[in-house]
């Protein structure tokens, strides 16, 4: 077996913990099935390819082109959904947007410095909003410093809130998942965080969305570990964390911004589901793995991988 079929098995396996397959990868041309240990269909040859039709006069961003076609077959059900992975950026890149007028900015500008160690015990101690209230523990985030790929989420929730580490618990471990289908885990060439970094709860003590201020007080923490990150890529989960990333109209659904390379300053961003979204709604699974197929896209538009 060579090391590309190798890499094949090793991706179809990783999808199938997360819940997708079996998967076909066709170049406009034959594709060759062969048997996997525990999995069916995955692409051992591929022939020949026919010409890529030019890119839509519309596209603003253009990403590189991929010639080849994926189909992904849900799990759970017999039908087969027709996934063709994107070629086009579709909107054009933006200024990050600015953060909102609070009370306690003065202190943006030392955040706009820190270190990580500083970085950590500012948020640790914040009182940037009235989320400090009611913490266990503040979550800065987790993972390599120095990574390639940054996941945001939305904030913490309980176990988050007990643990001090985002994505635990059941969301987590789809995460997981996630990351492995790209040949990543956690702690290695990727980092996790969120938009807030304190638990947002209603008035029963559930969780709940943060609210845009409560974003925005927290979003120079999130911008000054952009800055020390300098990630190659980085995946919107949700539609808080986009909005946190991105800006614009808070009514705007993630389906709206999903399929669309944006750009946070000059680094490309992807929006797609939240793992504990997927978790309600699973058959929109495979439509995140089309997601996380443009920010590999991304990724690779960026120098760090070959695909």
């Amino acid at each position: 077996m060579t090391s590309a079929d190798a890499g094949m098995v090793r991706r179809a396996r990783f999808l199938h913990e997360l819940g997708i397959g079996p998967v076909w990868v066709q170049r406009y041309g034959h594709v060759q099935k062969s048997p996997v240990e525990g999995l069916s269909d995955v692409p051992s040859r591929i022939t020949a390819a026919a010409p890529v039709e030019p890119l839509p006069s519309v596209v603003m961003v253009a990403a590189p082109v991929i010639d080849k076609q994926e189909k992904i077959a849900s799990a759970w059900d017999d039908v087969s959904v027709p996934v063709p992975v994107p070629v086009r950026a579709g909107i054009a890149a933006a200024s990050a947007p600015p953060v909102l007028a609070l009370a306690s900015d003065d202190g943006v500008a030392a955040i706009a410095s820190m270190s990580w160690q500083e970085l950590d015990i500012a948020v640790t101690n914040c009182t940037r909003c009235p989320l400090c209230k009611n913490r266990k523990q503040a979550v800065l985030g987790t993972g390599d410093q120095k990574a390639g790929w940054l996941f945001v989420g939305e904030g913490p929730g309980s176990v988050e809130d007990q643990k001090g580490e985002p994505f635990v618990g059941p969301a987590g471990k789809l995460l997981d998942s996630m990351l492995l289908a790209l040949d990543l885990r956690r702690g290695e060439n990727s980092y996790l965080s969120n938009a807030v970094k304190c638990r947002p709860v209603d008035a029963d003590g559930k969780d709940r969305p943060p609210t845009a201020v409560e974003s925005a007080a927290c979003r120079p923490y999130l911008e000054r570990q952009i800055t020390l990150l300098k990630p190659a890529v980085i995946v919107a989960l949700g539609k808080v964390a986009a909005l946190s990333l991105l800006g614009g109209d808070p009514k705007i659904a993630v389906a709206a911004l999903r399929e669309h390379t944006h750009r946070y300053g000059s680094i490309p961003v992807v929006v797609t589901y939240h793992p504990a979204y997927l978790l309600r709604k699973p058959l929109d699974k495979a439509k995140s793995w089309r997601d996380l197929c443009l920010a590999a896209q991304a990724y690779a538009s960026e120098g760090k991988l070959a695909i």
